[in-house]
């Protein structure tokens, strides 16, 4: 009977998955890991739901400006930043990192029109201001406005890459391990680094066509922004797609067991694509969360992307993201050959 048969065969297979220690405690802790960490980095008794940065100024406030600040201070879900200079966060503005930035001294503020969260805090300030002999003086930030589109846009095309790296190559090699097809290969005179290498250049050129037809469809409807040089946002993508590909080969260099490489995998990209900017900034976050976002691939190829198509950046200017990358890929390759398991 064909149910007898779909019974033997769920049955056969939950007792292989329980007999395999390994991915048995990977399917337990991983999801443990991925709450306890989440919940630590970003919960609080006072989870901040806006983000206000303010002048730290020696300079003496008036006693009405101070009471109402204070006041603006005491608003719940909102996290304040003190910072020493305006000009450097007019620009963390426009790209959305902060809502709103305010002098204390001239009861100034600075907001993007464009802001939803902007508009909100705003309403806040006024609210406590509004007993104060001097109201808060508006201004908006000069030059043009950042829409959340045109900000997001760079870190969904990053994490659609990471994906497609990670997984697409990952299970691949495990597979092929699993199924003998390396054992083969052993025999022939082909060596690890030549294996690995093919593997990259195979799915490179699918990762960046893939890529490449999401951002052609992607602005034509949404027309975003794009001030800087085609040809340098393709090199941060196609070096962006090499370092992931290399995380993915890393990974896989010496697994047989296709569970255990989707837990390790799920370890790199899920902290990714939550601590690399792809989806909120990181401004004003943990020092050591902003630390730990500078050491992953992902963070580079977004922010590399968003300086060439928000702000107009050259390479020059995006130099540091690029040899990031360049480094870690050419690191991740020697050592993945190194370790490099055919059986």
């Amino acid at each position: 009977m064909m149910w007898k048969r779909i019974y033997a065969l769920f049955v056969a297979r939950n007792t292989e998955f329980f007999r395999d220690r390994s991915a048995l405690a990977w399917s337990i802790l991983l999801p443990i890991l991925i709450i306890i960490v989440f919940a630590f980095a970003f919960t609080d008794e006072n989870p901040e739901k806006f983000k206000v940065a303010y002048l730290v100024s020696e300079d003496i406030v008036t006693e009405e400006s101070n009471s109402a600040f204070k006041k603006f201070l005491a608003t719940r879900y909102i996290q304040f930043i003190p910072v020493q200079v305006i000009d450097r966060n007019l620009k963390k503005i426009k790209r959305h990192q902060i809502d709103l930035l305010i002098d204390p001294q001239t009861s100034r503020y600075w907001i993007n029109q464009t802001s939803p969260n902007g508009y909100i805090v705003e309403k806040l300030l006024i609210a406590a201001f509004i007993n104060a002999i001097q109201a808060p003086i508006q201004t908006m930030v000069a030059g043009d406005q950042v829409r959340y589109i045109d900000w997001v846009i760079p870190g969904v095309i990053a994490m659609n890459t990471m994906w497609g790296a990670l997984f697409g190559i990952g299970f691949v090699i495990v597979r092929y391990r699993k199924m003998g097809v390396l054992k083969r290969l052993r025999a022939t005179p082909v060596k690890s680094i030549e294996f690995l290498t093919a593997q990259i250049m195979s799915r490179l050129w699918l990762l960046i066509t893939v890529n490449t037809l999401i951002f052609i469809g992607m602005d034509f409807f949404f027309d975003f922004r794009m001030f800087g040089s085609y040809l340098d946002l393709f090199l941060v993508f196609t070096l962006g797609c090499i370092c992931l590909i290399c995380c993915g080969l890393l990974i896989a260099a010496r697994i047989s067991n296709e569970e255990v490489a989707n837990g390790l995998l799920n370890v790199i990209s899920w902290p990714m694509m939550f601590l690399s900017g792809v989806w909120f900034s990181l401004e004003g976050a943990h020092p050591w969360m902003q630390k730990l976002a500078l050491a992953l691939p992902l963070t580079h190829v977004t922010e590399a992307a968003r300086e060439i198509m928000i702000d107009g950046a050259g390479l020059a200017q995006v130099s540091d993201h690029l040899l990031v990358l360049m480094g870690t890929s050419v690191l991740l390759l020697l050592i993945g050959a190194k370790i490099f398991r055919w059986e």
